[in-house]
Formats: C-alpha cells, structure tokens, sequence
C-alpha cells in the first residue's frame, strides 16, 4: 500500500481477500458494507493476553477480524497511522441511565400507589399489601425504551466509553437492565443483550399509608414477589400439563414477567453501600436462591474477605463520597462520614487483593472525564492499572454476560475501540478516535465554535427606499 499512513478510502467493491492472521474468514466488500480499517504501528492493550508494542488491528463490518504484529491489511481498508497512539477495548460503564434520559418513576401496578403522611387525597388508592405490587415494573426493559437523543450518549462516548448497561430506576423493582452499545441508527442497531439483569433497588415505595413504607417492607416484598413467582411457575406448568380438574392460576404481569428472568438466569443486581447493607444484600442473594450481582459496595474494603467468600462479583460506585458544596461549612461531620470518604476509594484495591471479581459504574457523575479521574483515585489508593482497565473492560463484559462479544480485543469480537495518545489513565491523555460497532469517530476535544453571522454596516440595513 503506498498511502499507510493517510487515512484515505480505498473501496474496491467485491474484494475478497485471504488474511493468513486472521481467525475469522474475510467478507466480500460491497458497496452498501463498510469498508475496513485497519490501525498499524500502535501500541495495542488487548487486556484478554499481553500488551503489543507494534501491532496492527483490522477491522471489517464491525468486527474485529485480526490483530498482531504481523498482520496483512486488504488494499480495501481505510489505514490508520498509529504511532505514537494506544488501542485499548471500548470502555463499559457497568451500570448507568445513560441511554434511558431522565429516571422514570415505575409504572402504577393493582392498586399501589405512593404515600405520603397526612390523610390520604380523597380517592387516592391505597397500595395495602404485596399482592398490589408497589413500585414493581419488571416489564420495564432497558432496550425496549432506549432515547437515542440522549446527549450523555455522544459525551461519555467522547470519553471513550463504548458501552453500558442501561438500568432503569424508580420503584423497587424498576425492570430488566441491557447491554447497549453507544451508536448506532436506532435502538435496534445498540442493543447488545435486552435481557441483562433484573433491577432491584430497595427504596421502599410507601409511605405512612402505603406499603411498604419501610427498608424491612421492601426486602420481604422482594422475598415475597420470588417466593409467589416461583408458586407461579409451578402451578403454570401443572396446569398446563393437564388443566381437567384444576383451578386456572391467577393472571399476575409481574409473576409472569419474573419467571422469565429466573429461566433465563439473569443476574439480579443488589444494591449495598456501606459494609452492613453489603453483608445484607449477600444474605438476600442467598435467600433468594438468585445469581446476583452486588452495586454500590464504596465501603467494601472492610468486608473484602467476607464478598469474597460469597462468590458473588460486584459493580463499584466510582462516584466517591464527597462533601456536599452547599454544605454549612460550620457543621461537623461524623468520624464515620468522613472514614467513609477518605477510604473508599481503597475499595477496589481491597476487592482485588481478596480476589472478589469487580467493574466500575458511574453512579450519578455527571461529566463522564470524573468517571477515569475518580479511577485514577483507585489506583493511588493501591489498585494496579492493569486490575482498573480490565474493570472497565473485559471484567465488565465478564459480569454482564457479553465477554463473548466484547471486552477485549480479539479477533471476532464486536469492533469496540477507543485510540489514545497515552496511557489511559494518565492526566493529561485525550481520546483520539472511537469505534463503536466498527464505526469510526474521531474525536475533537475542543469542537471549533460555530462562526458568528458576519455584522451588517449601519449605514447598509435591510430597509431600501
């Protein structure tokens, strides 16, 4: 090729060429297929094996179809010059709104509705018990309700995140969690895995008149909604094998929604922050007979020993604790608090010195740069940078079901990259260009500002006699 190092298209419609290093089988080009890419002379992080000081990675129709030091490049591809820049798999953040807009609140279920103290509004429906099912909307699914305008999309993508696992929120049990990638024409292009996780939150959704209205109410709803999904089940399939004699099972939405979460064996994610409310959710995850998966954990590093030993893998806050900025600076703070604060970002150093597997999410940080400063943070507390990148990378794929797909760079996975000038987590390191699905986003850190109309003289108005 005599122009490697321009970026440059070079189409050549119905090519179809033999990559002795690839794995996976060429396709023939056409016109309406993206054309390939290849990246040469970079430093390549593939996370799954060893760094590649000098390497190439070629991409075609959105997968990645070889990466080494040795590699052919089809005359069809658009060459990128990589000296100088580092490849890294697309980052995920392991558990977000990103993709959803604004949380919603859950849809109104039976009779249940929200309370507050006072009297009830006349004629407000009173949610009395279990069997109303307050705050539960499991058919609530991620993927299903995607905002492809949410403007978060395109800067945490900037960021060089690739992917996330859109959670819904509002109510105790909010829906089902998906895997979507952060382009794409439609929802349908992103989705990556609509079924992902079943969300659970743990906020009660009562009040002083509504059930449940207290952290003790919301766990034994949740027990109670496993527990009567489970007589579901049973009863749904004796009945179905023969109905003669039988009463028909009662038409439940939420019953039959959640039963098909536990046949697909998606993991229930479970909040817990401080050590007590992690010691908790672990005892709930046995209860419920679940594969789950702990959030929040910031205070991790005191009960490191005791997640591990549960085998349960868990998602960590990256947005740390800190002092409120409206806070009356006169006010005291308790010791607690402030431990809280100065340790949590020891969290993840102590979850993988005891083994326990981990991903990273955002919580509710708001400028997606804060995502890889607070990891740095990480990492001056004790993680390796090594344990931090895969964190947001191949652990996360691992977790959330997808490290089939994505989460390393290996030949026929899903083409999600993020170049780089530098080490990733190194302060003043900028994204360069993004692939998401196989296409290419270069990325401008400072977007020329949109020229200003040029000025009319005073004595040149619009008006004309």
């Amino acid at each position: 090729m005599s122009a490697r190092h321009v970026r440059s298209w070079v189409l050549a419609a119905g090519a179809c060429l033999a990559l002795a290093a690839a794995v996976v089988p060429w396709p023939t080009a056409h016109a309406d297929e993206p054309p390939f890419f290849a990246i040469e002379h970079a430093r390549i992080v593939p996370v799954s094996g060893p760094a590649i000081d000098d390497g190439t990675v070629v991409i075609a129709n959105g997968l990645i179809r070889a990466v080494g030091t040795n590699v052919s490049i089809p005359p069809t591809a658009e060459v990128i010059d990589g000296h100088g820049l580092t490849v890294y798999p697309g980052l995920v953040d392991a558990m977000t709104s990103v993709g959803l807009g604004a949380p919603q609140p859950a849809a109104p279920a039976g009779r249940g509705a929200a309370g507050r103290r006072g009297p009830p509004p006349a004629g407000a429906a009173i949610s009395m018990g279990p069997e109303d099912r307050p705050g539960t909307s499991p058919w609530r699914v991620a993927g299903d309700v995607l905002k492809t305008d949410d403007p978060r999309i395109e800067s945490w993508r900037n960021a060089g995140f690739t992917t996330v696992l859109a959670s819904p929120a509002g109510g105790m049990i909010p829906g089902q969690a998906s895997v979507v990638d952060l382009a794409g024409e439609g929802s349908s292009d992103m989705v990556v895995k609509s079924y992902a996780a079943v969300a659970i939150s743990l906020r009660p959704s009562g009040g002083f008149w509504n059930f449940p209205g207290s952290l003790m109410g919301a766990i034994a709803y949740v027990k109670q909604v496993y527990i009567d999904t489970r007589w579901y089940q049973q009863a749904s399939a004796a009945y179905d094998a023969d109905p003669r004699g039988l009463e028909r099972p009662r038409s439940d939405r939420t019953e039959h929604v959640m039963a098909g979460t536990l046949e697909r064996h998606e993991p229930v994610l479970l909040p817990g922050n401080l050590d007590k409310e992690i010691l908790r959710a672990i005892d709930l995850a046995r209860e419920l007979e679940v594969p789950a998966v702990l959030y929040g954990v910031q205070q991790g590093y005191l009960v490191a020993g005791q997640v591990a030993a549960s085998r349960l893998p868990a998602l960590v806050n990256l947005d740390w604790p800190t002092r409120p900025k409206d806070a009356d600076p006169e006010a005291e703070e308790t010791l607690a608090v402030l431990r809280l604060r100065e340790h949590a970002p020891g969290t993840p150093a102590a979850f993988a010195r005891a083994g326990v597997p981990f991903a990273f999410y955002s919580g509710n940080l708001k400028d997606p740069k804060e995502i890889l400063k607070n990891a740095r943070k990480a990492i001056d507390a004790g993680l390796a940078p090594d344990a931090a990148l895969r964190a947001f990378t191949l652990s996360a794929a691992q977790i959330l079901g997808v490290s089939n797909q994505l989460g390393s760079i290996e030949p026929g996975k899903i083409a999600n990259l993020v170049v780089t000038n530098g080490d990733l987590f190194a302060e003043k390191t900028t994204v360069k260009i993004v692939f998401v699905d196989g296409k290419s986003f270069t990325i401008h850190p400072n977007p020329p500002a949109e020229p200003k109309p040029a000025q009319t003289p005073a004595n040149c108005g619009d008006d004309h006699e």
